[in-house]
């Protein structure tokens, strides 16, 4: 994570912007008085957003450990020839 105070990001903020989208990488921002905050980039943001949906739906982490677990195994379920080509043709 990279660190900055607010007077240096707000001198180089399209430079501190710049980073954490080219380097996903989040930008702390140090206040004296008050909060610090993050910037993030909105792909970066939004994964997060996904990531954490999932980790709160137990219903949907027991899927996804079933599937992970069926594909190890090789017991899932294999598509036809033409289940894969609808699903190819997007």
């Amino acid at each position: 994570m990279i660190e900055t105070s607010v007077n240096k990001f707000r001198a180089k903020i399209k430079s501190y912007v710049d980073e954490a989208l080219s380097s996903h990488s989040p930008v702390r921002v140090k206040r004296r008085a008050g909060e610090d905050f993050i910037v993030v980039s909105a792909e970066d943001w939004e994964r997060d957003q996904e990531t954490l949906y999932i980790l709160q739906n137990t219903s949907l982490s027991k899927q996804i450990i079933e599937s992970l677990k069926t594909h190890s195994d090789g017991s899932g379920y294999v598509p036809s020839k033409e289940e894969m080509n609808e699903i190819n043709r997007f």
